[in-house]
């Protein structure tokens, strides 16, 4: 067990014994929210389902955001459209004073063309960076957005004894925009979401594949990974391919500007503070094969652990890639797209408080998780108040969890079991930390 397992063990266990003499409030608490989530779970399941059948691209999420302000409003919030374009913020106040919760569910489909085969799948398609795509919600935010909606209408059932405040923030472009548009949660903070009143604390999820129902995934720190993407292009001089001495093979000189990247995170990078992969995923040059070209142009993706490596590997990429064009001949320019996303780090004092939580969601069962080397631009949110993300596993129990449709896969079908795990979730967090107290009966993990 890692030290840190220890001292969350620990901060549990305190925390739990404190709670004791609140137990029957606590039993009260969590039998009216088994109680509501399970009276609601058919109608959001139904939500899902017309989200799925139409999905929407991010910044063009028209239709699904005007089906939650409807419904937000008819609940009794006050609703804030047209945030970050397609966006939108509810506030509720409860009847009693106390904390400020944020509670975030994004809204955006993929441009994917999908391949499960149910009666609501998607025809849809859309125009994306210029081109007609298909479209599918193969990510899971159409259950984000349900749970959200259902998590809304319990909490306003509630709205007397709600010792606090309710944030709802439906966010558009979660999966970032094309040509290094600034989209999603940076573009919604920056247009007043977190303002008037500021959130205490923000609490999210995200259904995953691979994880069976039942699971809820924690981890201290970073649980997420940063995501940024880049562009190169690597000049040389033209010549024929016969006689490459007379020009500067663009090339040549990218191939080892490819193997000189991967130094950066095995051998520049204390690999003990945490995982970082940097991944050229494009490659293209010339036109003919007997012609050496005069450039050629490469992409990739940089994953890191936290801002310290996120900044250090951009930096020392630039200079990798020029320095061994100059040592050719030739000369590199690296651009960084400015949409990038640092990690999504969990706040571990909120972490250790909601804990007990976590392990008193019905039908569910915290565990500790690694960090994934996915993005998630929640990260923006929990920098501007203490964040708590977790997974919730959308694979069906008994099923080989290596095996199954991953997210982003056009196969992606979450079992839909997940979705009053989620809601139970959003619930339990956003009461007990209202309540000022966290749940008995704590169920730390151990590593």
């Amino acid at each position: 067990m890692s030290r840190r397992s220890l001292s969350l063990n620990k901060l549990v266990l305190a925390m739990a014994v404190s709670a004791l003499p609140m137990l029957g409030h606590a039993q009260d608490l969590y039998a009216t929210i088994n109680a509501k989530s399970k009276a609601i779970e058919a109608r959001m399941i139904d939500w899902r389902r017309d989200i799925h059948q139409h999905p929407e691209l991010g910044n063009q999420e028209v239709r699904t955001s005007a089906l939650v302000a409807k419904h937000l409003r008819a609940l009794g919030y006050e609703v804030r459209e047209k945030v970050a374009t397609t966006g939108l913020v509810a506030v509720l106040k409860g009847g009693k004073p106390g904390p400020v919760v944020a509670l975030r569910a994004d809204m955006d489909a993929l441009p994917v063309a999908e391949e499960v085969d149910v009666p609501f799948a998607s025809k849809a398609r859309a125009t994306w960076d210029g081109r007609e795509v298909p479209v599918m919600h193969a990510c899971g935010h159409d259950g984000h957005t349900a749970i959200l909606m259902a998590t809304a209408e319990v909490l306003a059932s509630m709205k007397d004894q709600l010792p606090g405040t309710v944030k709802l923030v439906f966010q558009p472009a979660e999966e970032k925009l094309p040509k290094g548009e600034i989209g999603g949660a940076k573009r919604m903070l920056e247009e007043g979401a977190f303002d008037g009143p500021k959130p205490d604390a923000v609490f999210g999820l995200h259904l995953a594949a691979g994880m069976p129902v039942g699971m809820i995934g924690y981890k201290p720190g970073a649980i997420t990974a940063g995501s940024d993407a880049f562009r190169m292009e690597v000049k040389g001089s033209q010549t024929h391919g016969g006689m490459p001495w007379a020009g500067i093979d663009p090339i040549v000189l990218g191939s080892q500007i490819v193997l000189g990247l991967q130094t950066i995170p095995s051998r520049q990078i204390d690999v003990t503070k945490g995982p970082s992969v940097l991944t050229v995923g494009t490659f293209n040059a010339g036109q003919r094969y007997n012609i050496v070209p005069d450039k050629a142009e490469m992409s990739g993706t940089l994953r890191t652990s936290s801002e310290e490596t996120r900044q250090f590997i951009m930096k020392r990429a630039a200079q990798t890639a020029e320095d061994i064009a100059h040592s050719g001949g030739g000369s590199a320019h690296v651009h960084w797209e400015p949409n990038g996303y640092p990690a999504t780090v969990n706040d571990e004092a909120l972490l250790g408080r909601m804990l007990p939580s976590l392990s008193r969601v019905s039908g569910a069962k915290p565990q500790l998780v690694p960090m994934g080397t996915g993005g998630e631009d929640f990260s923006f949110f929990a920098q501007q108040a203490p964040g708590l993300f977790v997974m919730i596993g959308a694979t069906t129990p008994g099923q080989d969890m290596k095996k199954a449709a991953p997210n982003h896969s056009p196969r992606f079908n979450p079992d839909e079991a997940s979705l009053l795990i989620g809601l139970r979730t959003m619930l339990t967090l956003t009461l007990d930390y209202m309540n000022g107290a966290a749940a008995a009966a704590p169920a730390a993990q151990k590593s």
